[in-house]
């Protein structure tokens, strides 16, 4: 990105790459396509006048093998989630106060699973922040409902009533052994009805993730799963190398899957790009994490126009990124000098709605 900005060409930033770098030309090419759609896309949104809203919602059916984010049991949980929902508002409210003379351009609903919610619940969050925020100028409104055995046809089109433009429909793999294996407790005939139902209801924008990598998985593995996504046809595929990270049960029951780890291969993210060629995606966003064993790539692949505003976002840093709920991080942009000023609420959903007003005053005296 910084090559481009600085005048360089597609093939400047290759070339670098690959004398620089000893990076392969493969890489050196999807690393110069992302910075490409990424500068294109960045350029259509007046960054300092805006910001994006991410809200937390840390509720799951179960959790998955690989997973370290904030999320608790919405079987355990379920009397406190209205109380959450209130101390949510709270700061919703807050919110839309203090940013009031900036546009809000999209909102990212995640988590956990915000489907884990049941529907009077998802449809009293919906009106709400349709209540507190214009959606006229909304470029994008995304919730995760990442966990096919969470989503229903209600909660589907309540989400589409209530302004939803973009969901999440997660397989992460299209093998019931490994779905059961990881934790997920859904199927893959689960993850078709759901797709369909979605598309049924009047979803124009769908994504899918998947993880390549996983345990017991192999390269023919992931061949199966892209059939079945290539069969599905989603508007974006987002593919996850597996990390090891230090909070998932994966690493802390480590002992229990090492033989059936091996983890993603350039193979199989070579295999993904074929498949996403074919589907007539390209690639947008691009980032890695630590813990990845082979030390691979994560990207976003999306039909033209269907790609994630906010996933950009939230990897380039160039933009307010205010986050609600317990476990969200806000990133605030000091434009004049070029840092960024984190706000962080506690990750404990109890705290969370004891502390509320703490973690309004936090954001107040950033």
């Amino acid at each position: 990105m910084e090559l481009l900005e600085s005048g360089g060409s597609i093939e400047d930033i290759q070339r670098y790459y690959q004398d620089t770098y000893c990076v392969s030309e493969q890489k050196a090419m999807l690393s110069a396509k992302v910075a490409a759609k990424e500068r294109q896309i960045l350029g259509q949104i007046p960054l300092k006048d805006t910001f994006s809203l991410y809200i937390g919602i840390p509720f799951c059916k179960s959790r998955c093998l690989y997973c370290s984010f904030t999320s608790f049991s919405i079987v355990q949980y379920e009397a406190q989630v209205d109380a959450y929902l209130d101390a949510l508002f709270q700061e919703l409210d807050f919110v839309a106060k203090a940013e009031s003379e900036k546009r809000l351009v999209d909102i990212y609903i995640g988590g956990g699973t915000p489907t884990s919610l049941n529907e009077q619940q998802l449809e009293r969050l919906l009106q709400r922040v349709g209540a507190v925020f214009s959606l006229d100028d909304i470029l994008e409104y995304t919730v995760e409902a990442g966990r096919p055995d969470t989503i229903t046809k209600d909660k589907l089109r309540i989400m589409y009533e209530n302004g939803v433009t973009r969901i999440s429909i997660n397989p992460q793999t299209m093998s019931n052994d490994t779905l059961k294996l990881i934790g997920r407790n859904h199927t893959v005939e689960e993850t078709i009805k759901s797709y369909y139902e979605a598309r049924e209801i009047g979803f124009e924008n769908i994504n899918m993730d998947i993880i390549v990598g996983l345990p017991g998985e192999t390269l023919s593995h992931v061949h199966h799963t892209l059939e079945g996504i290539f069969s599905l046809a989603p508007d974006s595929l987002t593919v996850h190398s597996l990390a090891i990270k230090r909070a998932a049960n994966l690493n802390t029951q480590y002992e229990n899957y090492k033989e059936l780890v091996k983890g993603s291969t350039n193979e199989m993210l070579t295999l993904v790009y074929d498949y996403a060629m074919r589907l007539n995606m390209i690639p947008y966003y691009l980032y890695r994490q630590k813990n990845i064993p082979g030390n691979l790539e994560n990207i976003g692949y999306a039909v033209p126009g269907k790609e994630s505003i906010y996933n950009i976002l939230i990897m380039e840093e160039k933009h307010n990124i205010i986050g609600i709920g317990a476990g969200s991080s806000s990133k605030y942009i000091d434009f004049l000098q070029g840092k960024i000023h984190r706000v962080e609420n506690v990750k404990d959903v109890n705290h969370y709605i004891k502390r509320i007003d703490e973690m309004i005053q936090r954001k107040g005296n950033r």
